[in-house]
């Protein structure tokens, strides 16, 4: 598949550093990834990744382009200000887009990654007073270490950013209330492995209260026992065995994301 709206001069890979590159083609299989599994609404939403080296620029999508066309090429690089550095499609960036993941990227230099969504089952539960509930492993692994953040209208207020942070602190998980899902990582796999387990989550906590029926839950004391086996570095991080993989799974499909 050809990204459209590609203006160069020369190959984007020779105009960045070998390490930028290789985090754009993994940004970029991020973005085809989250097609594959059914986590886009056309051209809305983003996920960002920080340039390697850098503490305050990072690459998110140009906005006007599915997730299914994006290539390492068509990565847009701004710094934490709004300046684009660099941009070779035709393309502007998504107001909301620049003001969460700037906020995440300026407060947490323990995070690369950042990926927001509009998923049904996020949007869902992002509604219900309940929050999230461990109902089942896939579950547990949230059963802490989740935030909520108020709704504040769309998010293209500089002043909410602050706000942003605050709530998310130092976890990995963000519901934004009335809203979506957003995820955080140390690296892109990591990050995409946890927005995948948070939306499964989701849909899960869905198809349960859909049942209409009585839920049992765990006791608490298991149900913390099970959430601490899924921390980073208890028994390993979680994302970094599934990546080779689901790169794999696109170069079946399609490669170019690759370009």
């Amino acid at each position: 598949m050809n990204a459209p709206a590609i203006r160069i001069s020369k190959p984007v890979r020779e105009q960045v550093s070998k390490e930028e590159w290789e985090a754009r083609v993994d940004l970029a299989a991020c973005y085809r990834l989250m097609h594959e599994f059914g986590m886009v609404e056309m051209v809305a939403n983003h996920i960002s990744a920080r340039v390697p080296g850098t503490t305050d620029e990072f690459l998110i999508n140009p906005y006007g382009m599915l997730y299914e066309e994006m290539t390492a090429s068509s990565m847009v690089r701004i710094d934490l200000e709004g300046n684009i550095l660099f941009n070779a499609t035709e393309h502007g960036i998504n107001e909301a887009g620049y003001v969460i993941h700037s906020a995440i990227h300026g407060a947490r230099h323990d995070v690369d990654c950042v990926i927001h969504t509009h998923t049904l089952a996020g949007m869902a539960v992002s509604a219900m007073k309940c929050g999230l509930l461990p109902i089942a492993q896939t579950s547990m692994r949230w059963a802490k270490g989740v935030s909520y953040h108020a709704y504040e209208g769309i998010a293209i207020h500089l002043e909410e950013r602050e706000r942003l942070v605050k709530d998310l602190g130092e976890n990995d998980a963000l519901i934004l209330k009335n809203h979506g899902l957003l995820t955080c990582g140390a690296s892109i796999a990591e990050c995409f492995n946890n927005m995948y387990r948070l939306e499964r989550a989701c849909q899960l906590q869905v198809m349960t209260l859909s049942c209409n029926t009585e839920i049992e839950l765990p006791p608490q004391e298991i149900l913390n026992d099970t959430w601490k086996l899924f921390q980073p570095g208890v028994r390993r991080r979680f994302g970094l065995l599934e990546w080779p993989a689901l790169l794999r799974k696109l170069d079946r499909v399609d490669p170019s994301y690759r370009d």
